[in-house]
C-alpha cells in the first residue's frame, strides 16, 4: 500500500504546483510592462550616449564622429549590462 500512498502524494503535490503556477501567471499588463522596462534600460543609456557624444563633438573644431560612435557603443555595453541584471533579478 506504500506504493499508492506514494503516488497519490505525488499527485496531490503536483496538483497544488499547477493551482499555483496558474494563479500566479503574470497578465497582459504585467507582462506588458516588463518588456517596456526592459526597453527603456537597453535604449536610454544609447540615446544618451548619442546625445552626449554628439555634443562633445560639436564644441571640437572640424568635423568628429568620434565621441559620438565611443559613446554609443558604451551606451550599448551599459544598456546590454542593465537588461542583463533586471532580467536575472526577475523571479
Amino acid at each position: 500500500m506504500t506504493g499508492t500512498d506514494d503516488l497519490d502524494k505525488q499527485v496531490e503535490r503536483q496538483a497544488r504546483r499547477m493551482q499555483q503556477a496558474e494563479r500566479e501567471r503574470p497578465t497582459l499588463f504585467g507582462q506588458t510592462v516588463y518588456i517596456g522596462t526592459l526597453g527603456l534600460l537597453f535604449v536610454l543609456p544609447v540615446i544618451g550616449g548619442a546625445y552626449l557624444g554628439q555634443w562633445l563633438d560639436s564644441l571640437s573644431e572640424g568635423y568628429s564622429i568620434r565621441w559620438t560612435i565611443g559613446l554609443i557603443i558604451a551606451g550599448i555595453v551599459v544598456g546590454g549590462l542593465n537588461a542583463y541584471l533586471f532580467i536575472r533579478e526577475q523571479p
